[in-house]
């Protein structure tokens, strides 16, 4: 795994007070991109070596593009308004389509992918018979939330309905909105499952 103590990501560069022109302009192809390993989540991690960045910054360039005039300033917060309504506008209509599975199908999964979190495997089964409604050792109320969490992590790709925003930009806003549109697919879906999304939409009010 990456040691990030020596790494800083595209959010963290922006942070910084780069722009997205300037990381494309001053620092251009990541020095590492992909999935990142500690999340359990399709979206792709960009990172960029925490020293270059620290050297283009001592750069005339850096110094240069960073003074931006009142216009391109106003420009720029124009465009991230504009991009902000458009992915809430987007989140709001994409057609979320979750995975149809039977019970039985559906309560081995959610209990593998339980375990796969935790680092624990499952034991092994004794014969080909399909799991009883609840398996043994695992509370009614666990399994339905570990079926929720393994419907969600199913439904990952929706995110990248997020590419683009950060921080100042909404991106706040847009990931509850998408996390409440994701729920309430899954509820519309599995009906026994609808209490425990709702539970999760209210806590995030």
């Amino acid at each position: 795994m990456t040691d990030r103590t020596t790494y800083v990501t595209f959010a963290g560069v922006r942070r910084r007070g780069w722009t997205d022109a300037m990381v494309r302009d001053l620092l251009g192809t990541p020095d590492v991109q992909g999935r990142d390993p500690r999340r359990w989540s399709l979206a792709p991690v960009r990172l960029y070596l925490l020293a270059r960045v620290e050297t283009v910054e001592r750069t005339p360039e850096f110094a240069e593009t960073s003074v931006l005039s009142p216009a391109r300033s106003a420009a720029a917060a124009a465009h991230a308004r504009r991009r902000r309504a458009a992915v809430l506008a987007a989140i709001r209509t994409e057609p979320i389509e979750v995975p149809r599975l039977p019970g039985p199908e559906l309560e081995r999964r959610a209990v593998r992918h339980r375990h796969l979190l935790t680092g624990r495997s499952p034991a092994p089964r004794r014969s080909p018979t399909p799991p009883p409604e609840n398996p043994p050792g695992v509370p009614a109320g666990s399994l339905v939330r570990w079926q929720v969490s393994y419907l969600r992590h199913a439904l990952s790709r929706y995110e990248a309905l997020l590419d683009g925003l950060y921080g100042a930009t909404g991106r706040g806003e847009a990931e509850r909105l998408l996390r409440r549109r994701l729920y309430e697919a899954i509820a519309a879906a599995y009906p026994a499952l609808a209490h425990e999304c709702r539970r999760r939409i209210a806590a995030e009010r």
